[in-house]
């Protein structure tokens, strides 16, 4: 019989943090071994043999929590916010130095929600217009989310492979903002209201027809099969990956 990962959630204390230790104590083949607060000393995790560190902390000390993981050869699997490329470089660079430890980082842990951003990407070729509006609860801290910034980029690619250029747009004065931040040539409009979890709208706009995608997330267990999905295969996958995607046969 083999034996189980060891694990250990950062941010234990947090909703997700919550979920994601009451998911992996209920997993097969899964043993939480630390649940780790903003108090408790990054340490203990490995002090208590964890082989897997999930970090479900926030922008300010996600990199920080990365970074000592891959010193302590520990792999992990990143549900934090706030990734840049510089950030992202930061990882490359130390995982240079740990080969065999991994490391990934997933804007949403949601399938549907991994499966809404491959969609895009293949639709985007085909549609001269494309927006997206995500929709979450008002305590999450940074705008727009990691799950729309990853799925402009993916909307960008598919239109760059498609041959289209900018996306049309008349608007010469925008004093407010209305029209919202633009992320690789798209457009995404964040909405932040009590009784929202995490939710998506990709628009996508021809000649008399519109396309939409959508995904919602009504609670937090809807993340846990992609969390249990990142740490039963983080160890096989040495080096940094961005997306649960990358862990999954979409061909």
């Amino acid at each position: 019989m083999s034996q189980s990962i060891r694990v250990a959630v950062l941010g234990a204390q947090g909703r997700m943090g919550s979920a994601a230790c009451t998911a992996i104590e209920e997993a097969d083949g899964l043993e939480l071994v630390a649940r780790i607060g903003s108090s408790d000393p990054l340490d203990a995790a490995a002090d208590a043999g964890a082989q897997v560190v999930v970090d479900l902390t926030v922008p300010a000390v996600t990199k920080r929590n990365v970074l000592w993981a891959i010193e302590h050869g520990i792999h992990a699997v990143v549900g934090a916010t706030g990734w840049d490329e510089d950030s992202l470089a930061e990882v490359r660079a130390a995982l240079g130095e740990h080969p065999s430890t991994g490391v990934l980082i997933a804007p949403n842990f949601a399938i549907g929600a991994v499966l809404v951003m491959r969609f895009a990407e293949a639709a985007a070729r085909y549609y001269e217009s494309a927006e997206v509006i995500e929709m979450h609860h008002p305590e999450k801290l940074d705008a727009p989310s990691g799950t729309a910034r990853h799925t402009a980029a993916a909307i960008a690619r598919g239109r760059e492979a498609g041959g289209l250029g900018d996306v049309p747009d008349a608007t010469q004065k925008d004093e407010l903002g209305a029209r919202g931040a633009v992320v690789d040539g798209i457009h995404v409009h964040a909405v932040r209201q009590r009784g929202l979890v995490a939710h998506e709208v990709v628009q996508f706009g021809g000649v008399g027809e519109q396309l939409e995608l959508r995904h919602d997330s009504f609670d937090r267990v809807s993340f846990m099969p992609g969390v249990l999905l990142g740490v039963r295969e983080v160890g096989s996958r040495p080096g940094l990956t961005v997306g649960l995607d990358g862990y999954m046969d979409l061909g």
